[in-house]
């Protein structure tokens, strides 16, 4: 296997890029050729890059790991951990120990650090990496980062519901209840196609900002073009979902849900603080996990962070996980 290295995404071909993206073991939205292309145009100016090609002894593409240069000698995996919930090498299942291998040995005299984060937990870069580069010369740190929560989703929503501690299900029916009772008109609603996503991202954005204390900051107009960027590409692959609870007319709650792999992600959120104690976030969460069940979805993500209102719909934490190779 031989490794080439490539100055930017445009030398692969997009379709050739997902469908790798796809065959991965650990394949996410975050390596898709969209999500990446649009944090390089939001984040990347003036950062050095390379893309990392692996082609095996037919010449066919079987591995991608594209880099950038964060600071002087130190390289990380083009997304950033800040907005990207999951990264890692690019690779065929079953290929990666091979791809890993190429990679090592095209780095052997590099006196460069490469810290790979977002990496899941049972991720080959995690769990067999770290035995492979004594012998390049490359010594590998693997260190849990964090941790994400997974809901295996069941058939039905009563099967849901009771899968849940009473005290958890109580309450989720509680507030449901209580909202639908106080609200005039309560509605909920779902957007996928590029028009709706464009249309009703600037409702998102200003419930986003107003909801809690700094999210204003994270926001700010380069974080905004890539939203927009980001968003639009993603609906056009049909890997995204925007959600509204509204009333009367009116959106009080709102989530961003991408969809990849066979999993709903709950990527970000914003809801309007004068309804703070009707729980709107919380009660728009439980209709998204309901019509995920109806859709036959078996996994839902929370992705990374363990804010306690994750864990009152039933989940079980999973790591996430950094790797450092170093000389």
């Amino acid at each position: 296997m031989k490794i080439e290295t490539l100055p930017g995404l445009e030398a692969v071909d997009p379709a050739r890029w997902d469908a790798l993206v796809a065959q991965s073991t650990t394949g996410s939205v975050f390596l898709t050729i969209a999500w990446q292309a649009a944090w390089l145009a939001a984040f990347g100016h003036g950062r050095p890059l390379r893309v990392l090609a692996a082609r095996d002894e037919t010449d066919a593409l079987a591995g991608l790991l594209p880099l950038y240069e964060d600071e002087p000698g130190l390289w990380r995996i083009v997304g950033g951990v800040d907005v990207s919930d999951y990264l890692d090498l690019i690779a065929a299942s079953g290929r990666e120990e091979e791809v890993w291998e190429a990679l090592l040995q095209h780095r052997a005299a590099e006196r460069t650090v490469w810290h790979l984060r977002g990496l899941r937990a049972e991720s080959p870069t995690a769990t067999r990496l770290p035995g492979l580069a004594p012998a390049h010369g490359v010594t590998c740190v693997v260190e849990r980062e964090e941790r994400c929560p997974l809901l295996r989703l069941p058939e039905s929503w009563d099967a849901y519901l009771a899968m849940l501690s009473g005290k958890d299900r109580h309450e989720l029916r509680r507030k449901m209840r209580k909202l639908e009772g106080e609200l005039p008109a309560v509605s909920v609603r779902s957007v996928t196609t590029p028009a709706e996503m464009r249309a009703g991202l600037d409702d998102f954005l200003r419930l986003h900002r107003a909801s809690r204390t700094g999210k204003a900051k994270f926001m700010d107009e380069r974080m905004e073009g890539f939203f927009r960027v980001v968003l639009d590409a993603l609906a056009v692959a049909g890997w995204v979902r925007l959600w509204f609870l509204e009333s009367a007319g009116t959106p009080v709650a709102s989530f961003i849900c991408t969809e990849y792999g066979g999993a709903v992600g709950l990527y970000n959120s914003g809801f309007d603080p004068a309804h703070s104690r009707l729980a709107p976030g919380i009660v728009l969460l439980g209709h998204v996990i309901r019509d995920a069940i109806e859709r036959r979805v078996p996994l839902f993500d929370f992705l990374r962070g363990e804010e306690p209102y994750k864990y009152a719909f039933g989940p079980t934490p999973t790591d996430v996980m950094s790797a450092r190779l170093e000389p």
